[in-house]
């Protein structure tokens, strides 16, 4: 069956955004985004919510019209339109190339989307991932750490109400360095 793959980039710290929404941090080389490229063209469907969905909405459809674009980049920018995508928002009205639009995050509705998917499904978007995380659909994760300290800004886990972060047993299943000296961590559930 297909799993759901939360994958986002944090800094050393575990920022996925510094102050003011910030990614200008990101050290996104062709090695990097070659490895992007072919692991998205892999997954069954792309999963955001609406912050993250509108980020990559507002540059991918139309990256591979560039000039200055690079051949990596518009791969990418084919792969990101013609992938399936589910986008959770509350306020958003309309949204093109092959997005679905869901209100709430609703287990059962989730679980019946993962099966009927022809491959894994991405998942990005902090706010979304928590939400994810409270209902246990979450069965991977892929943590592209970047080497940079932000000191503040969004966190990729945020802590939970009353303060604690709930206690997830992962089991780690790949890791690997990139030149640029961006790692991957990829972690699966223990359930």
């Amino acid at each position: 069956m297909p799993k759901i793959v939360l994958m986002m980039s944090t800094s050393l710290d575990g920022y996925i955004e510094g102050p003011d929404r910030d990614i200008s941090w990101h050290r996104v080389d062709e090695e990097l985004h070659r490895h992007f490229n072919a692991y998205v063209r892999g997954l069954g469907g792309l999963l955001s919510g609406r912050t993250t969905h509108e980020l990559m909405a507002g540059y991918w459809p139309t990256a591979d019209a560039d000039p200055d674009a690079s051949p990596t980049e518009a791969e990418f920018a084919g792969i990101w339109r013609d992938m399936p995508k589910t986008v959770y928002s509350r306020t958003l009205q309309h949204a093109d190339w092959n997005t679905t639009i869901v209100r709430e995050v609703v287990p059962e509705e989730v679980r019946a989307l993962k099966e009927r998917a022809s491959g894994d499904l991405g998942l990005g978007g902090a706010d979304l991932a928590a939400a994810f995380l409270r209902h246990d659909l979450v069965d991977e994760v892929r943590v592209y750490v970047h080497p940079v300290l932000l000191g503040s800004g969004k966190p990729l886990f945020p802590h939970t109400a009353s303060g604690d972060a709930a206690h997830t047993a992962l089991r780690l299943t790949e890791s690997h360095t990139f030149g640029n000296g961006v790692v991957l961590l990829a972690y699966e559930r223990r359930r």
